[in-house]
């Protein structure tokens, strides 16, 4: 039985849409900021409301029921009309608001200097997100994302703008026959028996496992381990300095590589005019790092 009286509350439709998105609870009260069993209470809440399960907890996490596959597309349309109607007042009113994402390595410290000196009465916030967190723009958990190129979105759904690039840098233990170089080509490193070419992935951004019997790794921090151990080498850009902080990695400049993008991207016909202001003052103050 519903809760008759009263009103849907537009949180618990966001905590649903946000475990929709992870379909599991432990990632999705890790994004939202909140303990499991909370999460899970406030979805239980807005089951009861409803009066349909939502979505059945299996082993390996969340799975939507009938109801929820129902129930989803709407979720996102009422808070996709919740936020319109706070935009509309909020231009009306001279103020703004925008939640900015950004991944790994980036820094984006400029850029939300700038757009708040722009704007000093906006209410702009940030959010780090790890990899696998990049669905945060398309189920609005973000308003603007700051990341590397490519990105798995469909291009007819976003709007992409080029920030800067940065060149590429292969990471090896120290003690490696490539550890002492000034620099390495590519092909030196395609050309490797013990390494054939690592570069498998459309962002030229990757690590290849060497030999077998070597666990695979999810974690950067992982495979930064693998590397330092011998049994991988790595390919980054130059601006992520999280190998530095290892003294049993070495980094040597790629000098034939494709470089590295970095782009922000935003949703396509999304109405908040803070995105055109974010991108004014990133395209202002973000370049790349020194090498």
């Amino acid at each position: 039985m519903n809760d008759l009286g009263q009103d849907l509350e537009l949180r618990l439709v966001r905590y649903f849409t946000v475990v929709a998105a992870h379909q599991h609870f432990g990632r999705a009260a890790a994004d939202l900021h909140v303990a499991q069993p909370a999460l899970s209470r406030q979805i239980q809440r807005l089951e009861k409301h409803l009066g349909a399960r939502l979505l059945d907890r299996t082993s390996r996490g969340a799975r939507l029921t009938p109801a929820g596959r129902n129930f989803l597309p709407r979720a996102h349309a009422l808070l996709q009309a919740a936020r319109q109607a706070e935009l509309a007042v909020r231009e009306r009113a001279g103020t703004g608001r925008i939640t900015i994402g950004y991944v790994e390595d980036l820094v984006i410290t400029a850029a939300v200097r700038e757009l708040r000196h722009r704007h000093p009465g906006a209410e702009i916030t940030t959010r780090y997100l790890s990899c696998r967190d990049v669905g945060a723009l398309t189920d609005r958990r973000v308003d603007a994302l700051i990341a590397r190129a490519p990105l798995p979105l469909a291009a007819d759904t976003v709007v992409t703008t080029p920030l800067y690039e940065e060149p590429r840098m292969l990471a090896v233990p120290r003690g490696h026959p490539l550890a002492d170089r000034a620099s390495v080509t590519a092909e030196e490193l395609a050309g490797e028996e013990a390494a054939p070419c690592a570069f498998a992935t459309a962002d030229w951004t990757s690590y290849r496992i060497l030999g077998t019997g070597v666990p695979p790794a999810d974690s950067y921090e992982d495979k930064l381990e693998l590397v330092a151990s011998g049994r991988a080498i790595a390919v980054l850009p130059v601006g992520d300095r999280r190998s530095s902080l290892r003294p049993d990695l070495v980094t040597v400049p790629i000098e034939d590589a494709p470089p590295s993008q970095v782009v922000l991207v935003s949703r396509k016909g999304d109405p908040n005019p803070m995105i055109r202001n974010l991108r004014l003052a990133a395209e202002a103050a973000l370049t790349a790092p020194a090498a």
